[in-house]
């Protein structure tokens, strides 16, 4: 016996610390390689093999794993410590970091909360109408801001929603019961009357849960990926009903006490799936409408800068040739996202949950809509710092769109100087003048006390600006910033070294697949892996291999890289999957297997939806029926 626990212990230890053991074994496992092929294929080919298990593993945060090209590159002597260097800020790192600043201006004056509840308070709170409009809202939202931010932003005012929705069921169930008590015998009658008790108990402790709310929507803003809150509101709110309500009230055998504990939170089953079918959507919108822009997610930002410093000569991918070609992806997925999970939760009968009569409106939904109305109205009028934020926001929006449209000259063509400006100058510029801007109206006697309460009480300076630094860092992702910069190091290591023309070289034999064919296994090959790998170091690792591929056989490489880039954001079958998933599976209200199957479909949906695009409207738009002669130029460099 004492064996055996000394082997459980031994065990258990090896297990803490594997993650230590991982970061030791890997490079000297690998080491033979550069060993025993002193070439600059092989030691680009160990960095990157290293950097890839690391982001892989999580063996040690992704920032810090994205660090090591810029030591083992000049060590094995494939690039040099300056030119390494240089990879690790971009122009997309100043673009970041203007979004950054508007985005910092949105959340702290709370215009965001006032889109999201303006939206919803359109859609009404049917069921089906009220999925749909917090998707509409969480897609609009995620456009502009990170997914995780969005998440974060919505998924509180989702919550409050849901718990208005339960709370206020007892109406209709006291009416159904009344109902069905005309029709059914006594002991029909006699269970009835139990459940009411239950509900009514439940009811007269409405403003415990409502105050749960309240805490759960201000420690949610907080968390990163909502993982770290142990207690879900079910629990506070079982915990407040035992100690506020009398023992006695409850008339229940003890035996049946932990039963109805545990389903207590939710008074139908249908309720249940309603929450459900809310949770998932915002994760599922977040995804989807950080695919709309190239500033929405950081798998973009990494497509679009290692594809202009691997081909700097296509001028082809700007943020307005972007949004043309995914504005409609995230449209169809939208719609067949939230067809998907209202089959799945909320059944076929969409009359019913999407009707926007008010004769069918029951209670509860009445009571909803008068929540969310009140929750509007304790914003106040619309204030001067959020319409100087609005203004920006829609500024920055027609600059990005008007730089280079394309089919017209663009506000670039004023200047003699051609090529120097980019949407990161559009950018960095109204992020700067965010702070200097004064968040009071100028030369008014009055200030408004919604920036007095928010934004100025520590401040009592009128010339306060709209943002401050520390509103900046907050918010400012630079962990994502290092990782890109990681994997801009990967890629000039590999154009350098050659890696990359001997990974083309070796994937020959698919040269008789058509190109839809490698496409469409690229994205199942893509998809699966980000499942268990983040997002961004999943895109960095495949990027320069598919370039690679795409050159080798002569098919324009737009085609496997688009595509690909889109479907490395559909991992959202797992809480790990990405952030978004994480946050909205922390509020208990869905479990592994119902992410797993609704994240299959969602998955499924958008994989078909890009070949659909990229086969279609993509083909005019990037010129992809021809291999570009930006491509060719780039293998008779490398060839020479």
């Amino acid at each position: 016996m004492r064996l055996e626990a000394a082997r459980m212990e031994l065990f258990k230890k090896l297990w803490r610390s594997r993650k230590q053991i991982l970061v030791v074994l890997i490079p000297l496992s690998l080491l033979p390689l550069p060993l025993i092929h002193p070439t600059s294929e092989a030691c680009c080919a160990y960095v990157l093999m290293v950097t890839a298990v690391y982001w892989v593993s999580e063996a040690v945060p992704l920032g810090a794993a994205a660090l090591v090209p810029a030591f083992l590159y000049p060590l094995f002597g494939v690039l040099k410590s300056s030119e390494v260097a240089a990879e690790y800020c971009k122009d997309t790192t100043l673009l970041l970091m203007g979004v950054i600043c508007l985005a910092a201006s949105i959340e702290k004056w709370n215009l965001h909360k006032r889109i999201a509840l303006r939206m919803v308070m359109i859609a009404g709170a049917k069921p089906g109408m009220l999925v749909l409009g917090f998707m509409c809202c969480t897609v609009f939202l995620s456009m502009w801001l990170s997914n995780t931010s969005t998440t974060a932003m919505v998924m509180p005012i989702a919550e409050a929603v849901l718990q208005q929705l339960i709370y206020t069921g007892v109406a209709d169930a006291q009416d159904d019961s009344e109902t069905a008590d005309a029709r059914e015998d006594d002991g029909d009658k006699e269970r009835n009357g139990e459940k009411n008790q239950l509900e009514l108990l439940y009811r007269r402790d409405s403003n415990c849960a409502t105050q749960a709310i309240c805490t759960l929507t201000e420690v949610s803003t907080m968390e990163s990926n909502g993982m770290t809150r142990k207690d879900s509101i079910g629990q506070e709110l079982t915990n407040q009903t035992n100690g506020y309500l009398p023992q006695t009230a409850i008339s229940i055998p003890e035996a049946n006490k932990e039963k109805k504990s545990k389903s207590s939170r939710y008074p139908t089953k249908r309720d249940h799936m309603i929450c459900k079918c809310l949770s998932l959507s915002i994760t599922y919108a977040a995804t989807i409408g950080g695919l709309i822009t190239i500033t929405g997610t950081s798998t973009n930002l990494i497509f679009a800068e290692q594809f202009n410093s691997r081909y700097p000569d296509a001028k082809v991918i700007n943020f307005g040739t972007w949004f043309i070609f995914s504005l409609p992806i995230a449209l169809i997925m939208l719609l067949l996202t939230w067809v998907w999970l209202h089959f799945l939760f909320l059944g076929c009968n969409f009359r019913e949950t999407c009707s926007l009569s008010k004769k069918r409106k029951t209670k509860r939904e009445m009571l909803s809509e008068r929540r969310i109305h009140e929750e509007y109205i304790k914003l106040g009028p619309i204030s001067y710092p959020e319409v100087v934020t609005g203004v920006f926001f829609i500024l920055m929006t027609l600059l990005w769109f008007t730089r280079e449209p394309g089919f017209v000259p663009g506000w670039t063509s004023l200047f003699e100087k051609k090529g120097y400006r980019t949407d990161a100058t559009v950018s960095v510029l109204l992020g700067f003048l965010l702070f200097l801007i004064p968040a009071r109206r100028p030369f008014s006697s009055t200030s408004s006390e919604r920036v007095k309460k928010e934004g100025s009480e520590s401040d009592p300076d009128p010339l306060a600006p709209m943002i401050t630094w520390k509103d900046f860092q907050k918010l400012m992702p630079w962990e994502i910033v290092i990782l890109v910069g990681g994997g801009y190091a990967l890629a000039a290591g590999c154009k350098v070294s050659g890696l990359s023309v001997w990974i083309g070289r070796q994937l020959e034999p698919m040269s008789g697949l058509p190109p839809w064919a490698v496409t469409l296994l690229a994205c199942l090959l893509v998809s699966a892996v980000t499942e268990f790998a983040s997002n961004p170091a999943t895109l960095t690792v495949f990027l320069p291999i598919l370039s690679a591929l795409s050159e080798t056989l002569r098919i324009n490489p737009l085609h496997t890289l688009i595509p690909s880039t889109m479907c490395v954001s559909f991992g959202v079958m797992l809480p790990v999957g990405n952030p978004p998933n994480a946050i909205v599976f922390s509020y208990g209200h869905v479990q592994i297997s119902d992410m797993v199957k609704a994240g299959f479909g969602v998955n499924l949906i958008g994989v078909l939806v890009v070949m659909l695009a990229i086969s279609t409207w993509g083909v005019p738009l990037f010129s992809l029926s021809e291999f570009p002669d930006w491509a060719i130029m780039r293998n008779v460099t490398e060839s020479l």
